[in-house]
């Protein structure tokens, strides 16, 4: 089966010069060979990754994106030091090799890491793979099973005690998410002011039990065994990952979920093969997260649900107002002010059903 996390060619902008790359890792990972074939994976709209090809060994290089950057994001170090840490109780993560801190070297830090091989599925199932029901079912099933794992992992065991603040997560969540989302606003873009008061309002309390909160969790995210489609092998993309409440990173997964029954402008936004016979509503995925997690059903949904879609759009309007201040010349982007528009319209009607 063919492996679909394929590199392409470099994006005008935003190429690497080989030889530096060559130099730098040579004098950091012993036994490299050769001069590595530099490709770029098309996927992602944050950090810009890379695929190294070494006749003896591939990698990955990871760094952050050109033009404006939000405060805290994109930190190569923090992620670096996550998946080296984090392994030990959540043996998913690749291994990482090598953080780069001098910027003179490819103009922003970076990181290495091992690449892991094996499907990554993006809005549509590759041609050359099937999936009936109960193979999909299976699937997501797995899927909600590894964010409950990773839940369930003993963060202080790892040495990540100190990843971030439990106490008042919610709180900082929210005001958060406002604060940056205010930061990046453009003309044409939705105020969000509505919604925002609602999570305010309806804002709980702390989960009773921190966990590690992963924060992108999403099936182009995740790696599956090409032997075996229902076999997740490893988790990517921990530029996010902090300590706080796992029923808002539930919420954050959830707001990438679109449902078959959702309507076509909806449809229009989905990026994994969420609507395929067999896969979980947002509800049941919320069920069976709760009864593998041994919590009660989530009464309160609608809370997570909004904010995730709240979070969503800060994410997209911050890589929107990159591109529209010419800070990126990457043509993806001159539609997120849409998606922004319609993740708003999602909350509205969340909000709009949770009072009748």
């Amino acid at each position: 089966m063919t492996l679909t996390d394929q590199s392409t060619r470099i994006r005008e902008g935003e190429e690497l010069d080989a030889a530096i790359i060559d130099s730098y890792l040579k004098a950091h990972i012993p036994g490299l060979e050769g001069s590595p074939r530099i490709s770029q994976f098309p996927g992602g709209a944050s950090n810009l990754t890379y695929l190294l090809e070494y006749p003896n060994q591939e990698f990955v290089l990871r760094r952050p994106p050109f033009g404006h950057k939000a405060k805290s994001a994109h930190d190569m170090g923090r992620e670096f030091r996550i998946l080296n840490q984090l392994n030990a109780g959540f043996p998913y993560c690749p291994k990482a090799y090598v953080h780069c801190t001098d910027e003179s070297v490819i103009g922003a830090e970076f990181y290495v890491m091992e690449r892991v091989k094996g499907m990554i599925l993006r809005a549509d199932l590759p041609a050359d793979m099937k999936l009936d029901e109960a193979q999909a079912r299976a699937l997501c099933l797995n899927f909600i099973d590894k964010l409950v794992e990773l839940h369930n992992v003993d963060y202080k065991a790892c040495g990540l005690s100190d990843l971030g603040k439990p106490e008042g997560y919610v709180q900082r969540q929210i005001a958060g998410w406002s604060d940056r989302y205010e930061k990046a606003l453009t003309p044409d873009a939705p105020t969000w002011e509505p919604i925002k008061a609602w999570l305010q309002d309806k804002m709980p309390s702390d989960h009773h039990k921190p966990a590690i909160v992963h924060n992108d969790y999403r099936f182009d995210n995740v790696i599956l065994d090409p032997a075996n489609p229902m076999k997740i092998i490893g988790v990517l993309d921990w530029e996010l990952t902090t300590i706080g409440d796992p029923l808002m990173d539930l919420g954050n997964t959830l707001a990438y979920w679109i449902e078959a029954k959702d309507p076509a402008p909806v449809q229009l936004m989905r990026r994994q093969p969420s609507h395929l016979p067999g896969m979980l509503t947002r509800q049941e995925f919320a069920d069976y997260y709760a009864e593998r997690a041994g919590l009660p059903r989530i009464d309160n949904l609608d809370f997570y649900y909004t904010y995730g879609l709240f979070r969503l759009a800060g994410i997209v309007q911050q890589i929107y107002y990159r591109y529209f201040h010419g800070q990126t010349q990457d043509k993806r982007f001159a539609q997120f002010i849409h998606m922004n528009k319609l993740l708003e319209q999602m909350s509205l009607q969340v909000i709009n059903q949770s009072r009748l």
